[in-house]
């Protein structure tokens, strides 16, 4: 009988240990998300039917709606009758088999042109990032070390301007004076007019190019996406800078710090392994948000390069009364945040044992 309560002791320890705190972080984070994608899709598809208008109208025309039959045929296709908790439900079901609903204004699935759309967006906001988040940190950081001195006024100026310039006029500025002026970058649109879209692989046309083995399909869909990028760019080096600085600056004065430099390392040493690693947190938190808004806020850049992304759909969607485009962007540019912020979760969480032990 004293054996068999010694044989069960360790079983309960090892069912209490099946579960580690990172995995129990993860789950409590993933069903977090869960949640708030519910509450996506009820604030998305409560919006949408609160907006002015008449979307029979806006779908049939003037002409058919004016016809009792077409309109009865349509509210009953639609489900147009039933209760709005009935319509969202049906909406729920249907979300959750991928169907979106058709688009009134292109007459395609809002899922198929998502996905066209969606990707396009992507690709210059990872773009945008990227290059942002390399001249951020230099820039920040040599801010951080020259603190007071001519080196870091300079940056600080730098840094006002990306935030106070208007995107939308930043990015006429550039396609007159680039395109129109100089010459020397390339039209509008995601590639030139002489070339076909590589094959669908990924959606982004570069890496599908690649991987098609196209370097002239390469090198254009790299050329077109300079100046959008280049534009979306300015904003964020502006904002990041200025909070990698002030993040650096509050590292530089610990304790640790200062130890690593009184023990004689080199001052690149100090910077990566010690000074950069102590501020990634902060800084992870500000480049997630500053992705999804460069994911859900390229309307006017967009508009202005012909950039068939997200923001242009949005915009043609919104226009047109089109609501199942309508819903199905918000539904997106929701999602879009959820993914942000729950990769940001997960890295904090790897990062930092505090986070995930809290």
């Amino acid at each position: 009988m004293t054996l068999d309560k010694t044989d069960a002791r360790p079983s309960r320890r090892s069912s209490r240990k099946a579960t580690s705190p990172l995995a129990s972080y993860l789950l409590r984070r993933l069903g977090t998300s869960v949640l708030l994608l519910l509450g996506v899709t009820i604030v998305t598809f409560a919006l949408t039917n609160l907006v002015p208008g008449d979307p029979i109208t806006a779908a049939l025309g003037e002409g058919a709606s004016n016809n009792p039959a077409t309109v009865a045929a349509y509210v009953e296709r639609y489900g147009l009758d039933q209760p709005l908790p009935v319509q969202y439900l049906t909406y729920l079901g249907n979300l959750l088999q991928g169907d979106l609903g058709r688009s009134l204004t292109t007459g395609r699935a809002v899922t198929a042109d998502l996905a066209v759309a969606v990707p396009a967006t992507i690709e210059i906001a990872i773009g945008a990032i990227l290059v942002s988040l390399v001249v951020s940190v230099a820039l920040g950081t040599l801010a951080a070390y020259r603190r007071g001195l001519v080196t870091d006024q300079v940056v600080r100026v730098v840094s006002l301007i990306g935030l106070s310039v208007p995107t939308f006029w930043l990015a006429l500025v550039a396609f007159n004076l680039f395109f129109l002026q100089l010459g020397i970058a390339p039209g509008s649109g995601r590639l030139s007019p002489q070339l076909s879209p590589p094959p669908t692989v990924t959606g982004f046309y570069t890496l599908d190019f690649l991987l098609n083995g196209d370097s002239v399909g390469f090198v254009d869909a790299m050329a077109h996406l300079a100046l959008p990028v280049f534009v979306l760019s300015l904003f964020t080096v502006g904002l990041l800078t200025r909070f990698i600085r002030t993040s650096v600056l509050e590292v530089l004065d610990q304790d640790y710090v200062r130890a690593a430099r009184a023990k004689g390392l080199s001052g690149t040493r100090v910077v990566l392994d010690y000074v950069l690693r102590g501020a990634s947190l902060p800084i992870l938190t500000v480049v997630g948000i500053a992705f999804g808004s460069l994911l859900s806020g390229t309307v006017l850049v967009e508009a202005v390069f012909a950039w068939p992304g997200l923001g242009t759909y949005a915009y043609n969607s919104a226009t047109s009364l089109d609501l199942p485009g309508v819903m199905g962007v918000g539904l997106v540019v929701g999602v879009i945040y959820l993914l942000v912020n729950f990769v940001v979760d997960l890295l904090y969480g790897f990062l930092d044992p505090r986070v995930r032990l809290g």
